[in-house]
């Protein structure tokens, strides 16, 4: 994750002092054949600054793949149940507020 200077989180909204960078199509999706078919250049290179529970909340709900072919955009990514969700309950919270909750697993 690199981060980029402050501002609001694409996703909750908050105002934050350094956001993230979320590839919407994700870099390790980059080189796929589907992807050259599907995306030009500039859309497989584009990014959302999010804040940083909201990034984390994303890559435990959805893996790559998925971020890939059905959440590639901010709109998708909102009307995920689990990260709309999320968004509602952390938009209250002030910055520094971390999600407790559980990482998915791996397996």
């Amino acid at each position: 994750m690199s981060n980029i200077n402050g501002g609001a989180c694409g996703l909750c909204g908050r105002t934050v002092q350094k956001l993230t960078r979320h590839h919407l199509v994700p870099r390790t999706r980059h080189k796929n054949k589907r992807n050259k078919k599907t995306f030009d250049r500039q859309e497989v290179h584009r990014t959302l600054g999010l804040c940083s529970p909201c990034h984390r909340h994303v890559h435990v709900v959805l893996d790559n793949k998925e971020l890939e072919r059905e959440y590639n955009t901010l709109e998708a990514l909102k009307a995920h149940p689990d990260v709309g969700r999320f968004v509602e309950w952390i938009k209250r919270k002030p910055h520094g507020t971390v999600s407790a909750r559980p990482q998915r697993n791996a397996g």
